[in-house]
């Protein structure tokens, strides 16, 4: 039994070392990215709302540290210009419309986990991590006539205090995720992945005396990148 028993423990430990540590890579891999938004703000009070279109876009630098197994393991950053915002369902009978855009600079911290090829093929990924944005800039939209004119006084539970306010909080923070698929070939690496967004941050005061309890943005993103690799 010992024997048989050493051998085993021997073959468990050097297992699980080689789980632990992995196969080391040191890959770099920089590029840019560009797709588009659909975005909301997550409003309490609740305010009903179509989703905002919008454009993003920038860089990203991806750098890949081990491979356990199957599953190749990457970290992620990028620096994105992304209009987000949102557009109100108004149905109240005044014909009137409403929506703003709002322009960020965001800066997603992923950890990169990925399934396929290495080389020259086919990788499906996993993206997930905390995301930090700052406010630049916005725009906000009215939409009315002579005949029906502006009127917010009109609107379910009397919500207005949205209209013509600034955004008070510029820092944001929250969550994003995603999935996708990576084509590598001898040119660079050509990337499509969808995303989601979920803000922890309110863009407006969030205080007793402030109108809203929640104002925080969520967006669904389609992007498409390339990459190069810089070290293999």
């Amino acid at each position: 039994m010992k024997r048989l028993l050493l051998p085993l423990v021997s073959l468990i430990l050097s297992m699980a070392s080689h789980a632990q540590v992995g196969e080391l890579r040191d890959n770099l891999a920089i590029g840019f990215n560009g797709g588009y938004n659909l975005s909301r703000v997550d409003f309490s009070p609740t305010i009903k709302q179509e989703l905002q279109p919008g454009l993003t876009g920038g860089f990203t630098l991806r750098y890949t540290s081990e491979k356990y197994f199957s599953l190749i393991c990457a970290a992620q950053v990028e620096v994105n210009f992304a209009q987000r915002g949102w557009n109100e369902l108004i149905e109240d009978g005044s014909n009137n419309t409403y929506h703003r855009t709002t322009n960020y600079i965001e800066i997603p911290f992923f950890a990169h986990l990925g399934w396929g090829k290495e080389e020259r093929g086919l990788q499906f990924f996993i993206n997930a991590g905390p995301q930090l944005g700052l406010f630049l800039s916005d725009k906000e939209h009215y939409g009315f006539t002579s005949e029906y004119p502006w009127n917010p006084n009109s609107r379910p539970n009397y919500i207005n205090e949205q209209y013509g306010k600034a955004i008070e909080n510029t820092l944001e923070y929250g969550i994003a995720g995603g999935l996708g698929m990576e084509l590598k070939t001898s040119v660079g690496n050509f990337i499509i992945e969808g995303r989601y967004f979920f803000g922890l941050s309110d863009m407006f005061g969030n205080s007793k005396a402030d109108p809203f309890g929640r104002s925080a943005n969520t967006t669904i993103t389609g992007k498409i990148s390339y990459l190069i690799d810089i070290t293999k």
